[in-house]
């Protein structure tokens, strides 16, 4: 084979496979390679620097120069760099972290499993959810209800809870047991004259008609992010979530809330569970547990499902699940270092103090003749680009709008995150006010040639 040449871009060509990637694209356009970070910015290889107004990956909560998480990791490598949990042994970082967890839960928990990502912590989820099930006694009662667009992660079960079509195209996905209900995205599927709450009482009764379907007796669990993330920064319509978990009470199915996104701060609480009511069964969370410096994720789970995974334990001779490194050492100390510090400086105010900063700054956008919905609470939100406001007509997907966007985005010194048409905004929770202005109008101006594009293109807007 021919040898790749020395730069970096030739030899990530050559060499490295991609996630999320077009891959025939890829090799031609070549990678974006970021060198350094400080603050809430990255540069890159030819020294450019970027606003990081996603966080990396909705995760890197902190900052990419956090002092304090780099000399706790340094702590733990030279006191113990690695040790398991298999078999009755342990180690301290991962005691003090689920205990920590345990006092910071939306509702009373009883214990914690670590993984490393949040979708091992999904999967996970799944297995409790059905190993309960069988200790119960009820073989039958293992279905999963996840939601359209819902993104709960990539392994062979989380990715079946995903609910978008290219997580599932050609990998033979999703598994049998895997259901998806409507998504809640009031702007594209309220119907015309429907008030928000009718919409969600709509959704509700859904959701109920499709548990009786199926039959009670066969559904498990319901798994819900409190914020639909990658699946474009979706807020629950008003009463959204008390009406659906009536319905689960209702037919005894567990809730799950997946906090990989809206955990630690993002929506302006600890948790989005508070944010909006949910009170789960099974709690997963992943990415800023340890501001994403090191892998980590915890599956937090109530004393009935506890209780029963120690009885059919019992009966087997072990509870047969884990991973090599489910609370690796050096990445709980780390976790235990992000915790500390977003008390000490009250992380979570500093969402709800500068939210407004970001929320009205992405709301002036809403006269401009590509923005159809503009949707966000605490340092999360989503702009959602139309073809035509008045109808909410989309853009072409072959146009790639989105896309193109977050490309000019890179060239005014700003990484965005293009969800299909939606531009996500995520950055990292220690982000200042003159960052957020600076993000919006970086943002403003890839807008403006965005807009110029597609004039250039003949394509029709407004």
């Amino acid at each position: 084979m021919t040898q790749p040449g020395n730069s970096p871009a030739s030899r990530d060509i050559a060499y490295h496979l991609h996630p999320y990637t077009n891959l025939k694209t890829h090799e031609t356009a070549g990678p974006l390679i970021i060198a350094s970070g400080k603050g809430v910015t990255v540069t890159d290889e030819s020294g450019k620097e970027y606003i990081e107004g996603v966080a990396g990956l909705w995760c890197t909560s902190l900052g990419f120069d956090e002092p304090r998480l780099v000399e706790a990791a340094i702590r733990q490598m030279r006191t113990l760099p690695f040790y398991h949990a298999f078999a009755h042994k342990s180690h301290e970082p991962a005691i003090d972290l689920a205990e920590q967890l345990i006092a910071l839960a939306p509702v009373p928990m009883s214990k914690v499993f670590f993984a490393c990502s949040g979708s091992e912590a999904n999967d996970t989820a799944v297995k409790l959810v059905w190993y309960y099930n069988n200790a119960l006694g009820r073989p039958q009662k293992k279905k999963i209800i996840a939601r359209q667009k819902a993104y709960h992660g990539v392994t062979v079960a989380a990715a079946s809870l995903t609910g978008l079509p290219n997580c599932h195209r050609d990998f033979d996905l999703p598994i049998s047991g895997i259901l998806h209900t409507d998504c809640p995205h009031y702007y594209r599927y309220g119907e015309p004259g429907e008030s928000e709450e009718a919409f969600a009482t709509r959704l509700a009764d859904n959701l109920e008609a499709l548990i009786l379907r199926e039959g009670p007796e066969t559904v498990a669990a319901f798994i819900a992010e409190p914020v639909m993330g990658a699946g474009g920064v979706i807020l629950p319509p008003e009463t959204y979530f008390a009406k659906v978990q009536a319905v689960l009470a209702k037919y005894d199915v567990l809730l799950i809330a997946d906090e990989v996104i809206c955990g630690y701060g993002r929506t302006g609480n600890m948790w989005g569970s508070q944010t909006y009511g949910l009170k789960p069964d099974i709690l997963t969370s992943a990415k800023a547990l340890t501001s994403a410096y090191l892998p980590l994720s915890a599956v937090l789970v109530s004393d009935p499902i506890y209780r029963a995974c120690v009885d059919e334990s019992a009966k087997i001779g072990t509870f047969g699940h884990g991973y090599t490194y489910s609370g690796h050492p050096v990445s709980c100390a780390v976790a235990l270092e992000t915790l500390n510090i977003y008390e000490e400086r009250d992380i979570v105010g500093h969402v709800r103090a500068l939210a407004p900063t970001l929320q009205r700054g992405l709301r002036s956008f809403r006269d401009h003749p590509l923005v159809g919905e503009v949707r966000g609470i605490g340092l999360i939100g989503g702009i959602e680009l139309v073809a035509d406001k008045a109808t909410k007509q989309a853009f072409d997907p072959s146009l790639a709008v989105g896309a193109k966007l977050v490309g000019f985005s890179h060239q005014h010194g700003a990484i965005l995150r293009p969800i299909g048409d939606t531009i996500g905004f995520s950055p990292p929770l220690i982000i200042q006010s003159e960052e957020v202005e600076a993000l919006l109008f970086r943002f403003e101006k890839a807008l403006a040639d965005t807009a110029d594009w597609l004039v250039r293109e003949g394509v029709k807007i407004g």
